[in-house]
């Protein structure tokens, strides 16, 4: 007598595995999108204690006022480099006072508040 699977038993498994991958890749799918949101809300966390270093180390002048940077560099940050915006992949940071209307690529930072935003109306609201 010989041993071995027939033909009819090969192909239930591989119906089964296909179901069972059809049911698991829109999970997978859906984690890239979550990946890169808690990428940015990181990086935002990164350049806004940045700041926040700035501001308090301000305060210690000889006025004793506290005040925003004008701009936010990389000698702000530990390894020299502005974190990079995970949805357009660039580090570029545009002085502005209102959160962006329209795509943009980068960061967007108000140096009167000391806000930053993502430079894009999409994904601003981190």
């Amino acid at each position: 007598m010989k041993k071995g699977f027939t033909l009819i038993e090969l192909i239930m498994v591989i119906v089964i595995l296909g179901i069972l991958a059809a049911t698991a890749l829109p999970r997978f799918i859906n984690l890239s999108a979550n990946a890169k949101q808690s990428a940015a809300k990181g990086a935002l966390g990164a350049i806004r204690a940045a700041i926040a270093i700035q501001y308090a180390s301000s305060a210690t002048g000889a006025s004793g006022i506290a005040t925003y940077p004008s701009t936010v560099t990389e000698a702000m940050f530990a390894d020299s480099q502005v974190p990079t915006e995970p949805y357009s992949n660039s580090n570029s940071i545009t002085l502005s006072a209102s959160a962006p209307t329209a795509a943009g690529s980068g960061w967007r930072y108000d140096s009167a508040n000391g806000r930053v935003w993502i430079n894009d109306s999409a994904y601003s609201s981190y």
